[in-house]
């Protein structure tokens, strides 16, 4: 599954979406994005995260085919739920689905998946990768009605959409957090395993980092932007390391 850590700890997962990004932006092979899989491997992720998106505007069939061949940690594959997208994950059997809304028209993922408005179409495409042996995750905003239909459905993990809390300001911010926090705890009492993710940088991945619920966070824009700055191998570790206080602060509060 993923390496071994203190219980409570938290894990890190990369997503290398941008990297193809930047190669699709000119073509060819560079930079590789299997690269940075390996490079984000060696720098204490604990898993990889890529979002194989319809239009595939970054990452590729082939990216995918090679990240679930030729990479030794657990491989998220993020995906609308389309018999496209499932065909794909059956065929690769990553170790985790994690189920997104999906715009074309979008720069990035807006929000959370409506797992209320659309459990008829989910709850097949759960049973099918549950099937095969792949743990399913839906991307969620931090609502309770949410997190029950995901638990009903049959999920293994929801991932709280941290984009609203990152983007707010002020005692906005707070507002956003004291969501998260409450969101989580419902997670944990359904017996969901909770992650969290999206927008997340250097400034806000301490609070998110310090729930104690929140098992796993996938984290990819900020790192692929910071490593233009500082390297990908400096921008990981010292994100690791923020975590790390995080969750050590907050379990010597709790203590």
């Amino acid at each position: 599954m993923s390496r071994l850590h203190a219980a409570g700890s938290l894990r890190l997962g990369v997503n290398i979406d941008h990297v193809a990004t930047i190669r699709n932006a000119r073509g060819g092979l560079h930079p590789d994005p299997l690269r940075a899989a390996r490079a984000a491997r060696d720098a204490g992720a604990d898993g990889i995260t890529a979002h194989l998106r319809e239009d595939r505007r970054h990452i590729s069939d082939l990216d995918i085919s090679r990240l679930a061949t030729e990479i030794d940690l657990p491989l998220n594959l993020e995906m609308a739920a389309t018999e496209e997208m499932l065909a794909i994950a059956l065929r690769h059997k990553p170790n985790a689905c994690c189920i997104v809304p999906e715009k074309r028209e979008e720069v990035t993922t807006e929000g959370g998946l409506d797992v209320a408005a659309h459990h008829r179409v989910l709850a097949p495409f759960i049973q099918r990768l549950k099937a095969a042996g792949i743990r399913v995750s839906l991307f969620v905003d931090p609502e309770t009605v949410q997190l029950a239909v995901a638990r009903a459905l049959g999920a293994d993990i929801v991932e709280l959409h941290t984009g609203a809390y990152c983007e707010a300001q002020g005692a906005g911010r707070q507002v956003e957090l004291d969501r998260l926090i409450a969101a989580a705890v419902e997670a944990e009492r359904l017996g969901l395993e909770c992650h969290a993710g999206h927008g997340l940088s250097f400034e806000t991945v301490a609070p998110v980092a310090a729930i104690p619920q929140v098992m796993e966070l996938n984290i990819g824009h900020f790192l692929v932007g910071e490593a233009i700055f500082s390297g990908l191998d400096r921008a990981i570790r010292r994100m690791r390391q923020l975590m790390n206080e995080a969750r050590g602060q907050a379990g010597l509060a709790t203590a």
